[in-house]
């Protein structure tokens, strides 16, 4: 599966949600016919739901599931994640990549240093941003690195890297 987006409110009274999605591409969304909906974006069980509608509002989504019938029902959904199975996705052009194919690998800077691997990614406004971990316990480190051609300057989806202009330090 890879997680697209997640429900973060109601939206109205009759059983929308309004849905932030992570990355670009959202816009071809409501001609999927079915999500799959959890409560967590990693190990976890998802459920398939009907999509009874979706639409581009503002600079964001909203949709409606069957069964779906009042704000109540949709409070139960708020903060649940949305995914899909790669096959019944879009495919990316060169050098896009959906959030889920990113999550996981590993990143080192031109000098061959790893800094960690990616554990998510944000979406700033400006660009997206890197989320990367390194070390565990009380040694654990986070890195935020922008998305963006200064800093990423390979991403090997298929060998499980990335390389950046990074400083280890920094």
């Amino acid at each position: 599966m890879i997680v697209l987006g997640r429900i973060v409110a109601p939206y109205g009274l009759h059983g929308w949600v309004k849905v932030h999605p992570f990355g670009d591409g959202w816009e071809a969304w409501p001609g999927m016919a079915r999500w799959w909906l959890a409560d967590s974006a990693e190990g976890a069980t998802w459920r398939e739901v009907k999509l009874d509608d979706a639409k581009v509002h503002g600079l964001g989504l909203i949709a409606k599931f069957d069964g779906c019938v009042d704000r109540s029902a949709a409070e139960a959904l708020e903060g649940l994640y949305i995914a899909a199975p790669r096959e019944l996705l879009p495919k990316t052009a060169e050098g896009e990549y959906y959030w889920g194919d990113l999550v996981g690998l590993k990143v080192e800077n031109l000098q061959g240093v790893s800094l960690g691997s990616v554990v998510e990614l944000l979406e700033t406004g400006a660009n997206t941003v890197l989320v990367v971990g390194d070390g565990e316990g009380d040694l654990k480190r986070e890195r935020l690195l922008p998305f963006v051609a200064q800093v990423v300057k390979q991403v090997d989806a298929v060998g499980g890297r990335i390389v950046v202009d990074w400083d280890r330090d920094w």
